[in-house]
C-alpha cells in the first residue's frame, strides 16, 4: 500500500507544474472557429431554413437532424482514432493536433454554403435542396466533431490536475462565449445598417445575403485563431513507460463502468438544455413575442454577457463547493427562468423582463456546462490515452438527443398561422425538465473508492472540494523530478 502511495505522489510532484499562460490563452482560441459556426448553427440554422428559405418547420428541423446525426456519428470515429499513436507522417504533428487541423480545413470550405442559397438550385423543390445542403453539412460536422473531440482531448493531456483542468474548461468557455458575443454584435450590426426599419422588421426572404457576409466575417476571424493555436499550444507526447506515466485504462473498460453512464446522462441532458435554449429562443422572440429581427441578437448577446460573468468565477465555485454544488447553482438559475418564461406574457414582459430572463438562462447553461465538462475530465482522470474515446462518447449522446429532440418539436408543430405559445412551453418544459433531470443524475454520482489514485491524489479528486488543494498547487515547485523516492529527496536538498 505504502509503495503505491509514494508512486502516486511522485508520479503527481513530477507532472504539477503549472501551464504558462499564454499557453492557457493559445489553448483557449483554438475553439473559437467552431464556437462561432456553432452560434450560427444553433441560434439562426432554423431561422434562416424556415424565414429566408422557406422550408416547411419539419424540413427546417429535418436539416438541424442530419447534421446532428452526422455530428453524432463522426464523434466516436473520431474519439477512437485520436487516441491512437500511428507512425503516419502527419501524426508526427501531435496526434491531436493533426485532427483539429484536419477538422479547421472541412469547417473552412464548408460551412459557407450552408447558410447560402442552393447555387443554381435556389427555385428547385426543398427536398432536391435538401440533398444538396446535406452534402455540405455532412462534411462541416465531420470538421466541426474533429475540433471539438481533439480540443477537448487536450484537457488531459495538458495537465493531470483538477484544478488546472478546471481552468482550461473555464478558459475555454469563456472564449466560446466571446465567440458567440460576436456573432451576435456583428448580426445585429448587419441587420442595423442594412434595414430600413430595424426596430420594426422582422426576418424575412431578402435577409439571405445579410446571412452570408456575417458568416464570412466568423470564418476570417476564427481562421486567424487556429492559427494562433497551432502556433502556440505545444502537444505533449506523453510516454507510457517513462517519469510522466499515463494509466493505460482501454476504451472498452469505460463502457463496463456504470459512471461512464451517469456522467453520460448529466453531458447529455446540460447540452440539451443549452441547445435548446439556443436554438428557440430566437423562434420564442419572434413567433411568441413578435420581437423585431434585432432582438434575435440582443436577447441572445445579454444570454452570453451573463455567461461571460459566470465563466470568470465558475473555477472558484467548483474549487470551494465541489462539483455537485456547484452544478446546483446553475440549474437552479435555469429552473427560474424556465418557471418565468411560461409565466411571462404582456407588454411589461417583452419590453424589460425578458431581460433578465435571458441573464438566467445564460448564467445558468454557463455552470452547469462547464461543471459538465469538469465531471467528464475527472472521469478521465489520468488515463488520458482514452480522453478522446470518452469525449466522443459524451458527445455522440449529446447530438443524438438534440437532434431527435429537435425533430420531434418541429414535427409537432401543426399551427399554420403560428402558435404563439408553443416556443414558449418548449422553453419552459423541456429546458426546465433537462436541468431538473441533469441535478438528479450528478447527485448520483458517488466518489470511487475503487481507485486509490483518486482517494490519494488531490488533484484527482472528483465532485467533494478541496479548500486546501488550490494553496498545495502553489507550493510546489515548478520542476520535473524522477519517479524514484531516493533521487527526489536529494533534488529537493
Amino acid at each position: 500500500m505504502d509503495t503505491r502511495v509514494n508512486s502516486v505522489e511522485n508520479d503527481y510532484t513530477e507532472i504539477i507544474q503549472r501551464l504558462p499562460r499564454t499557453q492557457k490563452l493559445a489553448y483557449g482560441v483554438g475553439h473559437i472557429l467552431n464556437d462561432i459556426c456553432a452560434s450560427m448553427w444553433f441560434t439562426y440554422l432554423i431561422v434562416f431554413f424556415h424565414y429566408v428559405l422557406g422550408f416547411d418547420p419539419v424540413f427546417s428541423g429535418l436539416v438541424l437532424f442530419i447534421g446532428q446525426i452526422a455530428d453524432a456519428l463522426a464523434t466516436p470515429f473520431v474519439g477512437l482514432q485520436s487516441d491512437k499513436n500511428d507512425d503516419f507522417w502527419l501524426c508526427r504533428y501531435g496526434r491531436r493536433k493533426t485532427w483539429h487541423l484536419l477538422g479547421t480545413v472541412c469547417v473552412l470550405f464548408s460551412f459557407p454554403f450552408i447558410f447560402s442559397k442552393c447555387i443554381n438550385c435556389e427555385y428547385a423543390e426543398h427536398w432536391a435542396q435538401l440533398i444538396y445542403y446535406s452534402a455540405f453539412i455532412i462534411i462541416f460536422q465531420f470538421g466541426w466533431a474533429s475540433v471539438q473531440i481533439s480540443h477537448l482531448s487536450l484537457i488531459p493531456d495538458l495537465t493531470p490536475t483538477e484544478h488546472e483542468r478546471t481552468e482550461l474548461t473555464a478558459i475555454r468557455y469563456m472564449f466560446s462565449v466571446f465567440a458567440n458575443i460576436f456573432v451576435y454584435v456583428v448580426f445585429w450590426a448587419v441587420l442595423n445598417i442594412t434595414s430600413e426599419d430595424p426596430a420594426t422588421q422582422q426576418i424575412g426572404p431578402n435577409d439571405a445575403s445579410k446571412f452570408q457576409h456575417i458568416v464570412l466575417i466568423g470564418i476570417f476571424i476564427g481562421s486567424i485563431t487556429s492559427i494562433i493555436f497551432h502556433t502556440f499550444v505545444r502537444e505533449i507526447q506523453r510516454s507510457p513507460t517513462g517519469p510522466l506515466r499515463r494509466d493505460l485504462r482501454p476504451a472498452s473498460s469505460f463502457l463496463k463502468d456504470y459512471k461512464f453512464y451517469q456522467v453520460a446522462s448529466v453531458y447529455m441532458s446540460c447540452r440539451l438544455f443549452v441547445n435548446i435554449a439556443q436554438i428557440y429562443v430566437p423562434l420564442y422572440l419572434h413567433e411568441s413575442l413578435s420581437m423585431p429581427a434585432t432582438s434575435l441578437a440582443v436577447i441572445p448577446f445579454i444570454m452570453f454577457m451573463s455567461s461571460l460573468k459566470w465563466s470568470l468565477i465558475i473555477e472558484k465555485i467548483n474549487t470551494k463547493l465541489g462539483r455537485k454544488w456547484a452544478y446546483l447553482i446553475g440549474a437552479i438559475q435555469g429552473v427560474a427562468a424556465c418557471i418565468w418564461i411560461y409565466f411571462g406574457h404582456g407588454d411589461f414582459y417583452s419590453h424589460y423582463a425578458i431581460y433578465p430572463v435571458a441573464l438566467l438562462l445564460g448564467g445558468g447553461g454557463s455552470v452547469m456546462l462547464v461543471t459538465s465538462l469538469g465531471v467528464t475530465a475527472d472521469l478521465i482522470g489520468s488515463n488520458t490515452e482514452s480522453g478522446a474515446f470518452v469525449y466522443g462518447a459524451m458527445s455522440l449522446t449529446d447530438k443524438l438527443c438534440n437532434g431527435i429532440a429537435v425533430m420531434i418539436i418541429q414535427y409537432t408543430k401543426r399551427c399554420v398561422n403560428g402558435c404563439p405559445s408553443y416556443y414558449r412551453d418548449v422553453l419552459s418544459f423541456v429546458c426546465g425538465a433537462a436541468a431538473i433531470f441533469s441535478v438528479l443524475m450528478i447527485f448520483t454520482i458517488k466518489r470511487s473508492s475503487e481507485n486509490s489514485e483518486i482517494e490519494v491524489t488531490p488533484g484527482y479528486t472528483t465532485l467533494i472540494a478541496d479548500p486546501t488543494f488550490e494553496a498545495a498547487v502553489e507550493t510546489v515547485p515548478y520542476h520535473v523530478t524522477s519517479p524514484n523516492p531516493g533521487v527526489n529527496d536529494t533534488s529537493r536538498q
